[in-house]
Parts: C-alpha cells; structure tokens; sequence
C-alpha cells in the first residue's frame, strides 16, 4: 500500500475514533459519528483524505453487510404478528411519501428514472437512529414506539424492490413500464431459484461447517457465501447488496443464526463505519452553498410531510392524535436505506451531480436533526395535542386503584423471572404488584387474575401510584442495567430505606448497582453456579445443613468467592472488554522475590485493591490467610482483582 493511501485511513480512522467518543459522551447514535468523520476529512471540507475509486469500492462493501445484516434480522414471524401495521400504515406511508416526493423531484426538472429512486430515498427513514434512541429513551414498546417499529419493518422489507430497480433503470433503454416488467421476471427466477437452492443446502453445509468447530473456517463460510450470493445478483444484471440481504435472510432461517451474529460482528460494524464514512466524504460542502436555499427547503420539507403525513395515517388507523403525532416524529427524517439507495444510484448513474449532492445532503442534514426530534417527540405532542397529559394520569390512577393493602412487594418486570417471583410470594400470601410495558402479556395476565398492571418503572409518578411509600420491598427482575440505575435513583429520592433487590446477568455492574442504592444485586452467572454446586454436593451425599451453610456463607460475603476466577485466553478472546474486570491470578515466589519472609499484612496489597484468596504451601492450600501470613519461598499466592491491580501486586511480591 503506498504512503498516500495508508496516511489517508489512518486519518480516517482517527477521525472516527475521535467523533465516535464525542458522539457516545452525546449520546448520540455512532452512525451519525462516521457520517460526521467522512464530511470533515473528505476532500470536500478538510481535503485530508483525496477522492479515489477505492473508497467507492469500500463503500460497497460496507453496503454489502448493512443489507446481509437486515436480512440477518429480519423476522418473518414479527411481519406477520404486525401485518396490519406493517403493510396498512407502513405501506401507505412509503407509497404516498415515495408518490409525493418523486412528483416533486420531477416537477423540478428531475427525469422519471431519477424521481422514482428520489422518492424512495426520501421514503426511509433511520432504523438504526429510531431504534437506539427508542431503546434508550424506554419507547419501543409504547403505542408510537410500536407503530414505528412497524413502518421500519416495511420499509426494510420495501428496499429489496428498490434495490432491484435502481440497477433496471440505470441500463434501461425503453419505456420505463418495460424496463420493471423484465426486472420483475428476472427478480422472481433469479431470487427465487436462489432462496430455494439456499435453504435446501444451507442447513446441511453448516451442520458440517459447526462440525468441524473451527470457528475461523465457520466465520469464512459465512464471508464466502455473502460475497458469492451478491456476485450472483450482480452478475443477474440486480444489485449486490440484493444478493446479500437474501444471504442473511436465508441464514437468519437456521439455528446457527446467532453464531453468524457473533462471528460477523466484528467485520460488520468496521465495514458499516467505513460505509458511512465514505458516504459523509461525498458530500460536497460547495454544492451545499449554492443550493442551501433548496436543501434547507429539502429537509423542512421532508421532517414536516413526513410528521403530518403518518399523523393522517395514523387517525386513519384510529391512533389517538398524541400517539399519531409521534410515530409521526420519531420518522421524519432519512436513513441509512436511503444512503444505500442513493449510492446504487450514482453507481449506476440514475442520479448524479446537483441533483445527487441535493439528496444527499437533505438525508444526512435529516439524520443529524433526528435526535432532537426524537429526544422531544413527548414534549412537542403534549404542547401541541390539548390534553394529552391527561392519558398518562388516567393509567396512573389505575395502577392507583390496583395497589394492594396491608403493605406489598412491587415487581418492575413481568417476564418469566417476574412471573415466577409473583407465583412464589403468593404461595408465602404476600401481596404484590407486577409493572410492565409489553401490552399483550399484561392483558393476558390480567384476564387471568394476575396482579400485574401496565405502567413505566422508571417513572416517579408511576412508582407513586404502586404504592411505594408503603410498599414492603421493590424487585428489578429484568435484566438491563442502565433501566434498573434509573429506577434505582427514583426510589432512593421517593424513600431511600426503601429494600430493593436487583436482578443483572453476571457480576459486571453489581459494585456499580449496590452503590446506586440496590439491597442486594442477584447475578444470574453466579446463583447459577451455586445451585449447581449445591446440587452436586447433595447428589455425592453431602449433608444439606453444609451445603445451605456454604451458600449462604456466599451470599453474605456478596458472591466474593465466586466473583474472581481464572479466565485464561479462550475466555479473554469471548468476553467484551471490560466484563468481568475482577479475577484471579496465581504468582509463584522464587527464592529472590520480595515478599519472601515478609507477613502479608506489610506488603500492603489492600492499597492496591488487591486481596490474597488463598495459599499454595508444599501441596497444601488454606483458604483466605491472615494478615500475619510469613510467606516462603514456592508459595502460590492466589490473588483477586482487576488486571491492572493484579500487575501491579505481582510487581511488589516480586521486586518489592
């Protein structure tokens, strides 16, 4: 690689690197991050990194895995628990936006070929800007968040047409009726004999590829038939990135879903920021200039048709206008689809100059407004939408009249943790109350006479209104941690002696979760392991009293025994950084090292944050030694801490 070429991705990683961190300390969605990066070092702002076909090339590729990732994800039973949605709100939003905006485009001047696909960048919206956003903000499974999940749905569904036409439209010849007839002949043969081949040999050529259990060989399977399924495509006279969201699809069908998933993460999230980023150097800041009038027009334009039009939809579909207004809001902007789209456009010349940078530059200034718009999509509802707040109140005196008397257990989370919670506390008579945000299991729950009702945990008002002022005891039996921090820090303000337990995967955030205010943290990892010790004890005829005492001797000492362990390389390469930062390590002491003759208690590791488990002596180990301990020379200590705590008490055994 020449000098000039390897300068210019390490200015465009550092870039990346640097926007991405702001962006995260923002909390801001990473793809706005690259997209951010290729306009400031692209050689039409800074000019740090020249224009060159490669980029292009690049770009194709990360286009390649954005589609194969949708195809991955995509779910055939969601489509179909959701086709009232989907097809009726999603469909007509896409069809109308398409209609409106390609009239648009063509009334400007703009050729049929050029506002078809013009139409149908300006359709999508950001699946992975709402989504994030959604998640974060506690809206994926409210009304709004529901319908727009919805219209994302149909439009991931809805750019496979478009990815087959663009292509048609770049080469076509005749009328552009003629040119979508032939494409749609040759669509059907060509995917369809692919889909059909592809899972009749799928299933059976991975069940030999996991055979092998070499993980490198199952990850270049997986490359190999991404890469051959868009050559195929493109090779048809279709796209690439067609062939590729066909691949994910198809292996999206089979039980090795999830392993694809963890094996090609890596490679997709480098590739789809290389994607972005090559996108933002297309921008051209002098095109901006002359055109601002037009583009800031553009994206006004788009945000408010986009607002008003899934409101009508939305009171089409008997939404309420509050809920309307903002499913509305939360997908006003452009996406990533219509980046995609826009890059097969230039790529086969269905749009190019002025017009090209135009929409360009209206998704990306679009996407960029986004989080905005979605952090305040409540707030502007309840300004706009007289009497809005009263929805909120009237669910807040429902969870009011449903709280139990004589003191109860409030249960944030009703899945099957919560459920099992419940059903124990009610063979004990203890009343509880159960609070959950999936609509359909708290119907079904109630027909059944459970206690359970529907309401926001993270909310002070909702949390009043379950009664926690007189609430016996709180439990988080959900699994996420940054929700569990927010509803911690509300009732620590409401009644800070409040006793809440917390439910977590593993003993990542308990320190984090007990200083939050948390009673006591249940890491599922580690009452994993004790119960599985406990059985085994019992099965080799251990007496129960002593198992019982070792689990609670556990318990009490805040699974400290079994927080550190040795994770060894394997395990180094599974966990992401910064899991399961505290473990064990064993340092021998050869004659020569510091610690030899010397009690523990004058070497002060404590300071270090690290403690000494236990010692290895002439064959012999005792648990936890004193503070006295002389140490001798071939003693193994082991030691529990973090990794760089335990480098440095290593450093002071050995040299003092």
């Amino acid at each position: 690689m020449n000098a000039v070429g390897f300068q210019s991705i390490l200015i465009l990683l550092g870039a990346a690197v640097v926007l991405v961190a702001v962006f995260r300390s923002l909390r801001l969605p990473q793809i706005l991050a690259y997209l951010c990066a290729g306009i400031l070092v692209g050689p039409h702002a800074l000019g740090w990194v020249p224009a060159a076909p490669v980029w292009q090339a690049l770009a194709q590729f990360g286009l390649v895995f954005l589609m194969f990732t949708i195809g991955l994800e995509f779910s055939l039973p969601k489509l179909v628990a959701m086709r009232a949605m989907v097809f009726g709100l999603g469909g007509a939003q896409v069809l109308v936006s398409a209609a409106v905006f390609g009239g648009i485009a063509w009334w400007l001047g703009v050729n049929v070929e050029g506002a078809l696909v013009i139409g149908g960048i300006l359709a999508m919206s950001s699946t992975a800007i709402v989504m994030k956003l959604l998640i974060e903000q506690l809206e994926q499974n409210t009304r709004h968040g529901r319908y727009a999940v919805a219209v994302l749905l149909f439009q991931d569904l809805i750019v496979v047409p478009f990815l087959i036409l663009v292509p048609a439209l770049g080469g076509a010849s005749d009328s552009v009726v003629t040119t979508l007839a032939v494409v749609l002949v040759k669509s059907v043969v060509v995917l369809g004999a692919m889909f059909l081949t592809g899972r009749w040999l799928l299933r059976a050529l991975f069940q030999r590829v996991a055979a092998m259990r070499l993980r490198e060989y199952f990850m270049l399977t997986v490359l190999l038939l991404t890469l051959a399924a868009a050559w195929l495509t493109e090779l048809a006279g279709l796209s690439l990135a067609l062939g590729a969201f066909l691949a994910g699809m198809t292996l999206g069908e089979t039980e090795y879903r999830h392993q694809v998933e963890a094996d090609i993460l890596p490679f997709r999230d480098v590739l789809l920021g290389l994607f972005f980023i090559t996108v933002g150097m297309q921008l051209d800041l002098a095109v901006l200039a002359v055109y601002w009038p037009l583009i800031g027009a553009g994206v006004l334009g788009t945000i408010v048709f986009k607002t008003l039009l899934i409101y009508a939809l939305g009171r089409m579909f008997k939404m309420e206008s509050a809920v309307a207004l903002r499913t509305g809001l939360v997908l006003s902007q452009g996406g990533e689809f219509g980046l995609a789209l826009l890059l097969q456009a230039q790529q086969f010349r269905v749009l190019e100059g002025p017009a090209a940078q135009i929409v360009l530059a209206t998704v990306v200034l679009s996407m960029l407004l986004a989080p905005v718009i979605v952090w305040y999509n409540g707030r502007v509802a309840r300004r706009l939408v007289p009497g809005y707040m009263r929805a909120p109140d009237s669910n807040v005196e429902a969870i009011r009249a449903e709280v139990p008397r004589g003191g109860h257990v409030i249960v944030c989370g009703y899945g099957r943790s919560g459920q099992n919670l419940v059903w124990m506390l009610e063979q004990e008579g203890i009343a509880s109350l159960a609070l959950d945000l999936d609509p359909g299991r708290v119907r079904e729950a109630r027909d059944a006479g459970k206690p359970v009702v529907y309401g926001d945990a993270t909310r002070r008002d909702v949390l009043e209104a379950a009664g926690l002022n007189d609430a016996r005891a709180l439990v988080i039996s959900f699994n996420d941690v940054p929700v569990a921090l927010k509803i911690l820090e509300v009732t620590h303000g409401l009644r800070p002696a409040m006793p809440v337990i917390v439910r977590t995967m593993d003993d990542v955030d308990l320190e984090r979760l007990m200083r939050a205010g948390a009673t006591e943290v249940v890491p599922e990892s580690l009452e994993g392991s004790l119960m599985m010790g406990a059985h085994v004890l019992l099965l080799l005829g251990a007496a129960p009293e002593r198992v019982d005492r070792h689990a609670r001797q556990v318990r009490r000492d805040r699974y400290r025994m079994l927080r550190g362990f040795f994770h060894g390389e394997a395990l180094l390469e599974e966990v992401p950084p910064g899991a399961y930062r505290e473990r064990l390590h064993s340092v021998t002491l050869p004659p020569e090292a510091y610690a030899i003759d010397k009690e523990l208690r004058e070497l002060r590791l404590d300071t270090l944050g690290v403690s000494v488990s236990a010692v290895r002596r002439d064959g012999k180990q005792s648990h936890k030694p004193s503070p006295h301990t002389r140490f001798m020379a071939g003693d193994v200590l082991v030691l529990y801490g973090t990794p760089e705590a335990l480098e440095g008490a290593e450093r002071v055994l050995l040299e003092g």
